[in-house]
């Protein structure tokens, strides 16, 4: 096949059982202006696990479905996925993340100036639960517009794209650089290439909004964090055991930041002081998950933050529940 025939970028979704976790996110996708120029890629346990019909992808410039068996690890599935991709450029979306209809048009247009990553500009896409809102301040606010387009220090995790060919070139590293998607853009950087953040291209993200789940995801992820800070940083005993110390402050330094954020984006009435409980307690989880990162490493924690970021339906209220599936 000549280069002129290649898809202009793949996007790949994963699910750990079948097609209908992810039916509404490929149903954004068939709504992208640019949906002729993208390839979906799946990763599933089986493509007879997945029980996809012809129907369900028709419009796309291609399709691929890799199958992995029992898929437990994000950062291994997203791994998989992007060496099988046969676009330049790589976009990763989730079963719970739904794309603007110009989404993918955005990303292959900024792609097209010498960067090595774009990200979108995100949205809270279950607004009502507080819950909900603490778990994107935690990870999105900054994201959220107004922000200016152009070149900056990070992208969204899990919903940004990549130039493949950087990718690849990290080889078996790759999926522990997937695990915390921060420390794979940090090291494009430091290697001299360059992130992109397009406003235009806009997602709207559906976040946990169960409390229980809230904690245990921010505690995860938290030891995640901190296991591969000190893994990518080759932290000293010392220096481990001085952010053990530390540790207790890192829920005020969040808090101070998430504050400046709810201002930024103009949620001071909606979420002020309502949220500021809840929000507490979850950058408290992660503070602790961080101590355990830096004393004890990853443990199983990738797998288990793999079943939150794979099987969202399950983690939020049964009222945005019937919301997501009444969409």
């Amino acid at each position: 096949m000549s280069a002129t025939h290649l898809p202009e970028m793949s996007v790949v979704l994963i699910t750990r059982t079948s097609f209908r976790t992810i039916r509404k996110t490929v149903r954004h996708l068939l709504r992208q202006t640019a949906r002729d120029r993208l390839e979906l890629l799946i990763v599933a346990p089986s493509r007879e696990a997945l029980g996809l019909a012809d129907s369900d992808v028709q419009g796309f410039h291609s399709l691929q479905v890799v199958e992995l068996g029992s898929i437990r690890s994000m950062s291994d599935a997203r791994a998989a996925a992007t060496r099988h991709a046969t676009a330049p450029v790589v976009a990763f979306a989730e079963d719970h993340c739904y794309p603007d209809p110009d989404w993918a048009e955005c990303l292959i247009e900024a792609h097209q100036h010498a960067c090595a990553a774009v990200g979108p500009a995100m949205r809270n896409a279950n607004p009502r639960t507080l819950t909900s809102w603490v778990n994107y301040l935690m990870s999105f606010a900054r994201w959220t517009e107004p922000v200016a387009a152009g070149s900056t220090n990070g992208l969204p995790w899990h919903n940004t794209s990549y130039k493949r060919d950087l990718l690849m070139a990290y080889g078996d590293e790759l999926p522990s650089l997937f695990c915390v998607e921060g420390f794979l853009q940090q090291k494009l950087s430091a290697q001299g290439y360059r992130l992109d953040f397009a406003p235009m291209a806009k997602v709207s993200h559906v976040n946990i909004s169960r409390p229980s789940c809230t904690f245990q995801h921010a505690f995860l992820g938290g030891r995640l964090f901190g296991a591969l800070r000190v893994r990518y940083g080759k932290w000293s005993r010392l220096r481990r055991a001085l952010y053990i110390v530390a540790a207790p402050l890192i829920p005020l330094v969040r808090l101070q930041r998430s504050y400046r954020e709810i201002r930024r984006i103009g949620e001071q009435e909606r979420l002020l002081p309502r949220v500021l409980p809840t929000l507490c307690v979850a950058l408290s989880c992660h503070a602790v998950g961080e101590l355990m990162g830096y004393a004890f490493g990853p443990g199983n924690g990738e797998q288990r933050y793999s079943i939150y970021e794979l099987t969202r339906i399950e983690q939020i209220t049964e009222g945005d529940r019937q919301v997501e599936l009444a969409g």
